[in-house]
């Protein structure tokens, strides 16, 4: 079997003295592993920072067997926020988040190009508001259905009452104080624990915990 897409690196783990198992978001396969043999070298490392956008040439004997990458750099994003922790932690965050939350090889374009686009809105002064906005559409994506109650501004999740943070509410506006900022972030934290961390045992990510704790 042999296919080749587009996709953004999720995670790294070693596997051998010189090869690695890799998690990538692709365009066409959805969240897809496999070794790249050769990719612990000098000369394939700098192409392994999370968030980087590859293309993935895949091969295996079989759908459902295991199977290996050869990757080329298509454009090197980590890199050019390595001396900015916030945007890098949020780099680390969103691409953890993805993995656990993703099922393997399952198709999601919609939520593949929102990803593409929370990337792309890295360089913008108010990207903070892009990614908040960005976990906010997953959540929805991945399949829970928010309703706001109006009255209150409150929302109830498993009978527990939290107030919907201001960056939701008016997603028009512009600036939004580090208070805004921490409140949006630590709803949305609750949304994800609640709905899909908590029920299936997984463990948040704490490069998530970190770019929160940068707003307080």
């Amino acid at each position: 079997m042999y296919w080749k897409d587009e996709g953004y690196l999720l995670s790294k783990n070693n596997y051998s003295e010189n090869s690695i198992i890799i998690q990538a978001f692709t365009a066409e396969h959805g969240n897809y592993s496999g070794i790249v043999y050769g990719g612990s070298s000098k000369k394939q490392k700098k192409i392994f920072q999370i968030g980087n956008k590859i293309l993935l040439n895949w091969k295996s004997k079989g759908d459902n067997r295991a199977g290996y990458f050869t990757i080329e750099l298509i454009k090197a994003i980590s890199p050019r926020f390595f001396d900015d922790k916030r945007r890098s932690m949020c780099i680390l965050a969103a691409s953890l988040i993805l993995k656990i939350l993703l099922p393997e090889r399952q198709i999601n374009k919609k939520i593949y190009h929102l990803f593409e686009e929370l990337i792309n809105n890295l360089n913008d002064t108010n990207w903070i508001k892009s990614y908040i906005l960005w976990e906010f559409s997953l959540i929805k994506e991945l399949g829970y259905e928010i309703e706001f109650i109006e009255k209150n501004n409150q929302i109830d999740i498993n009978g527990k009452f939290f107030s919907i943070p201001e960056i939701l509410i008016n997603k028009e506006r512009g600036n939004f104080s580090h208070n805004h900022v921490r409140e949006a972030l630590s709803f949305n934290k609750n949304l994800l624990l609640e709905n899909f961390i908590i029920p299936n045992r997984l463990q948040f990510p704490n490069s998530r915990n970190i770019l929160e704790s940068y707003f307080q």
